[in-house]
Formats: structure tokens, C-alpha cells, sequence
């Protein structure tokens, strides 16, 4: 199976989604969390900086779970692009 290379929009979109979660772990040490999810510290870490643009659904869902993170909510912070929320906050 080949793999297409990821666009600037599937990498910034990774980006927002492990900053996403990032702010949603707080002060919850990323150890406590990643084993709760069931995944390694490393993994967690990657898709937190950005690293895994792609991480597995199965993977975001286990640490959306355990951060108490409504997917629709996750995935709408992700995928709306900057310029897209600075004209939503404008009209508001």
C-alpha cells in the first residue's frame, strides 16, 4: 500500500488537534494519562508537539476518553483553520 505524502492542511490539522489535547490534559502528568489510555508516553508526547500529524482514530478516541473529550468538540477544534476562528471571533 503506498502512502500519500501529507498535505500542509493534514499537518497543521495535527498540530491543532495534539495542542487540543495538550490544553485539555492541563496539569495531569502526560505518564498518568498515556497509561490510562493504553498507549506509550512517547506516543502521547509525538501527538501533542505536532509529530503525528495522523495519529489512529482508536488512539485519539482512548485519550479523548480519558480527558473526558467529546470527539465532535476534538475534532472540531481541529479541524477549523486559523483564519477560519478569527472570523468567527470577528462576528461574534
Amino acid at each position: 500500500m503506498v502512502r500519500l505524502p501529507l498535505t500542509v492542511d493534514d499537518v497543521q490539522r495535527g498540530q491543532r488537534l495534539g495542542a487540543a489535547l495538550r490544553r485539555a490534559r492541563g496539569s495531569r502528568p502526560l505518564l498518568d494519562t498515556a497509561l490510562a489510555a493504553g498507549i506509550s508516553p512517547e506516543t502521547l508526547r509525538k501527538i501533542e508537539s505536532g509529530r503525528v500529524a495522523t495519529p489512529a482514530f482508536s488512539t485519539v478516541a482512548a485519550v479523548a476518553c480519558v480527558l473526558g473529550l467529546s470527539l465532535d468538540d476534538l475534532w472540531a477544534s481541529a479541524a477549523s483553520a486559523p483564519e477560519t476562528d478569527a472570523v468567527a471571533s470577528a462576528a461574534s
